[in-house]
């Protein structure tokens, strides 16, 4: 490449680069030698550069023999086009003009490169390590754990702003080609301008199809991932999130947690009857209180039904209206655990529920029964492992319990089985909401 043409291009990424207090530009020459650099020094480590390029630079004389020194280095890759070389400055990498050749010096520093601690699906038992910010650890956590020579690595840039890195993983002997296919297309199809974690994705499958239920599973621990692709799931990698998104993802995905294999046989399989014993508790449980004490009370024992009266005796409005009156407020403190500052979390929230729920009581608002059953739907709702699924189990249980202040007892049940039928129509890149078994891995 003639000089003029290095001098041209120089002068056009100079033009491109904006103007900041944390970009270099520098010149270093000697008698015999002159290279120019660009880089922005928050983002690339000036440690490496001045050990891999500036001392070797003044070190050795001749200009060939640098120039050969260049070429050998890993990190070293050719100048390719003019958008790529900006976009790669902007992700850490310094520029070099050396001669008659235009030149890219991978110097990227990784901040978040530390290993983290599982803070959201955390077990008792088994491996406490989780994914971090950085792709590259992340990417060796996973290869650490699922040391297969069949693991597929391929990359993608999302986000037409952040050009967020995204790696797709698959083992080749087990992922569906015809999934993976619609994964890629899918990703390809994204239209978003910032993309800053795998959540987003959630989001972008949830307005295309409308589905109240999340299609993809995202998980922070090494282990979670290494065991679906055992199974033939793709998991994709961004940079910058301590997630990992596991696709397909059907029902049994979210209500399985990392513990089960963890614990003997019959302990695992309790632990997952347990979880759909609280999925249905928390669904159905408001609708049946509603449905048995407005138009069914003879279902109860003549003691029991004389127990909710009695303690309902005082409530002035029906029934519906004081599930409804717990349930806000259940739904209220539960988002103020979730937001409230971890030191003061639990014990707000806690002694809120007491004190709310003993003054209603002595108040008349709510009956005695009301308080044990909004305690029984909230313990419910969290034994669900996933917390995107849980929130979503949260909302269908208003639907059965309106079913169920119209049409009563037939209601609930009509409510479930819509419930059942529009979890039966979902479909996560072509693999049915509803699979019990995972579909034959695919052979080369």
């Amino acid at each position: 490449m003639p000089t003029i043409e290095v001098e041209q291009i120089k002068e056009k990424l100079k033009s491109k680069i904006p103007k900041a207090v944390d970009v270099v530009f520098k010149e270093l020459h000697t008698k015999e030698k002159y290279m120019e650099s660009f880089y922005i020094k928050t983002i690339s480590d000036e440690a490496v550069l001045h050990d891999k390029l500036f001392k070797p630079f003044f070190e050795q004389q001749h200009p060939d023999e640098f120039k050969n020194y260049l070429e050998s280095i890993p990190q070293i890759k050719s100048y390719e086009t003019e958008e790529k070389a900006i976009n790669d400055f902007l992700n850490g990498v310094a520029i070099l003009f050396y001669q008659d050749s235009v030149l890219l010096f991978d110097s990227k520093v990784d901040r978040n490169n530390s290993v983290l601690d599982t803070t959201v699906e955390t077990t008792i038992q088994g491996p406490q390590s989780g994914l971090s910010e950085s792709l590259p650890t992340n990417l060796g956590l996973i290869r650490k754990r699922y040391p297969e020579p069949y693991l597929n690595v391929e990359g993608m840039t999302v986000g037409k702003i952040s050009k967020t890195e995204v790696i797709i993983l698959h083992d080749t002997r087990y992922a569906d080609p015809d999934t993976l296919k619609r994964i890629k297309a899918f990703l390809s199809s994204l239209d978003i301008q910032m993309f800053q974690s795998g959540e987003q994705l959630l989001d972008s499958i949830k307005k295309s199809n409308r589905a109240l239920f999340p299609l993809m599973l995202v998980t922070e621990r090494p282990d979670r991932v290494a065991v679906n692709l055992a199974t033939g799931k793709v998991i994709l990698l961004v940079a910058g999130s301590p997630f990992a998104v596991v696709l397909p993802t059907v029902m049994k995905d979210f209500m399985a947690s990392m513990a089960d294999i963890y614990q003997t046989y019959w302990v695992g399989r309790f632990l997952q009857l347990l979880r759909y014993i609280g999925f249905i508790i928390s669904v159905c449980l408001p609708g049946l209180y509603v449905a048995t004490t407005s138009y069914n009370p003879e279902i109860y024992r003549v003691q029991l039904a004389l127990s909710i009266a009695g303690s309902r005796n005082a409530v002035p409005y029906p029934s519906f209206i004081e599930v409804l009156l717990m349930l806000f407020m259940m739904e209220m403190l539960t988002e103020a655990s979730i937001r409230l500052p971890k030191a003061i979390g639990p014990t707000a929230t806690t002694v809120g529920g007491l004190i709310l729920g003993q003054a209603a009581t002595e108040a008349g608002l709510v009956s005695n029964i009301m308080i044990i059953i909004v305690s029984a739907v909230a313990i419910s709702n969290f034994v669900v492992p996933i917390n995107a699924f849980s929130f979503s189990v949260r909302v269908v249980k208003y639907f059965i319990l309106a079913s169920a202040t119209f049409f009563g007892l037939v209601g609930v049940v009509l409510g479930f089985l819509i419930f059942i039928a529009y979890l039966v129509k979902l479909d996560s890149f072509g693999e049915p909401f509803l699979t019990l078994v995972q579909s034959k891995p695919h052979k080369e």
